[in-house]
């Protein structure tokens, strides 16, 4: 298993499960990041923080940490 992190940029990842709890793991659900969705890596900043993705047609930026908790295959 892999973090969103570790997704090379072009790339696709499916998420598997959401790591921690509370208000973050709620904001990223809310954001349509939830198990089974594909996401795809757009771009990531020359010092990783933020990461651009593409989630269910729409594009989203979330921050290092975020993608962290985020595990994908």
């Amino acid at each position: 298993m892999k973090t969103l992190r570790e997704v090379p940029n072009g790339s696709t990842a499916r998420v598997v499960k959401l790591n921690g709890g509370g208000a973050v793991k709620r904001r990223i659900m809310d954001m349509g990041i939830t198990k089974g969705v594909d996401i795809f890596v757009r771009k990531v900043a020359p010092l990783g923080d933020p990461v651009e993705v593409t989630v269910r047609g729409y594009e989203l930026s979330l921050r290092k940490a975020d993608t962290e908790i985020i595990i994908v295959e």
